[in-house]
């Protein structure tokens, strides 16, 4: 099988979706009273998985049946302008913006199942099979959410939830259909280390935002040394391991990269968000180390599971590595609620973690 390339139209595609996930990862910085709300998380992830998931309907549609021709790319224009109805409307304010949200995200996985049901006769049985099955999904998840046009209030939301929901969840149910029809896994590790790009894009605007301080000391000096090597060492530990330690040979459906990304992403967004909010010393310090060294885990289980599938046999975490890690962790929690540290040590154990976690797999 010739190998698949990204296309500039492809990163073109990306673009939409930086102010996409910047927007939803500032849903966090709504800090009140020393915590972000159960509101304001769950705000946050309502947003951000859409945006995770119309990026990645058209990404699996382009990896499994995608070419670089005129009707793709005119498919892929629509998807651009629905995205950007989409990122245009989103907000924590969702009645206010509901219907135009509706249309752009809508419109995107209209469009996406219509080019599954329009594959072209020339695939083999198998392809053809497998772009019925994921097209009818998608317009089965399409109808249950249309159907939140037709009430208001919480309820309308709890429809169109379900029908994402729907979506998201029916590809796992057919898998058998998909193994048959395996994705391109060099392309694919590449569109999402491509995108984990612009989530680590927002922990350097993070660091840009501590680096405009107006006043500096020591303790601001030491906060963004740690944090720029912290980011440094997340970059080196995942790039490395995308481009050095896995098989790019390995033929499956590719659904531990697709929704183990999900968790990576939303990860990174909460750790680019406790960057700014650690600095400004904005939360409770209880809550601050509940949700930093959270989302260090959070991103260190999930890049665990969704890397071990595609390792080499020879370069995987063993048990011991993983108890480990998480020892470690658990180890600077119990210190800092033991002793209550400046944030500057907070990030500077993250930093540390980042650093051996960065070396143990790379």
């Amino acid at each position: 099988m010739m190998e698949k390339k990204v296309t500039w139209l492809e990163l073109f595609y990306d673009l939409l979706f930086v102010a996409a996930v910047s927007k939803a990862g500032h849903v966090l910085l709504h800090a009140e009273h020393g915590v972000i709300s159960f509101e304001y998380l769950m705000k946050f992830v309502l947003i951000f998985i859409p945006v995770w998931w119309a990026w990645v309907g058209q990404t699996l549609f382009i990896n499994r049946y995608g070419q670089d021709v005129l009707s793709h790319r005119i498919f892929l224009i629509l998807q651009l302008l629905s995205v950007l109805v989409m990122t245009a409307s989103l907000s924590t304010h969702f009645d206010q913006y509901y219907l135009s949200f509706f249309v752009g995200y809508i419109g995107s996985r209209a469009f996406t199942a219509i080019q599954y049901l329009t594959v072209h006769k020339s695939k083999s049985t198998h392809q053809q099979r497998a772009a019925r099955y994921l097209g009818i999904c998608f317009i089965i998840g399409i109808l249950i959410s249309s159907g939140s046009l037709f009430f208001d209030s919480w309820v309308r939301y709890v429809v169109l939830y379900a029908g994402i929901a729907v979506d998201i969840v029916l590809p796992l149910i057919g898998r058998k259909n998909l193994v048959k029809v395996p994705i391109q896994t060099h392309h694919l590790l590449e569109r999402f280390a491509l995108f984990t790009l612009i989530l680590l894009g927002e922990s350097v605007i993070s660091i840009i935002a501590v680096l405009q301080a107006d006043h500096w000391d020591l303790r601001s000096i030491l906060f963004a040394a740690f944090t720029s090597i912290f980011v440094i060492a997340m970059w080196w530990q995942y790039f490395d391991n995308v481009e050095k330690k896995v098989s790019k040979e390995i033929q499956t459906a590719g659904q531990a990269i697709i929704y183990g990304h999900l968790f990576i992403y939303i990860s990174m967004s909460m750790i680019a968000a406790s960057i700014q909010l650690l600095y400004l010393n904005e939360l409770n310090y209880v809550f601050m180390l509940g949700f930093g060294f959270g989302s260090v885990l959070l991103y260190f289980l999930s890049t665990s599971l969704v890397f071990h599938r595609y390792r080499h046999a020879h370069l995987r975490l063993r048990p011991v590595h993983l108890v480990t890690m998480v020892g470690v962790l658990a180890a600077f929690v119990i210190v800092d609620l033991i002793y209550q540290v400046p944030n500057y040590v907070i990030v500077g154990e993250d930093m540390l973690f980042f650093l051996l976690y960065a070396k143990l797999t790379t």
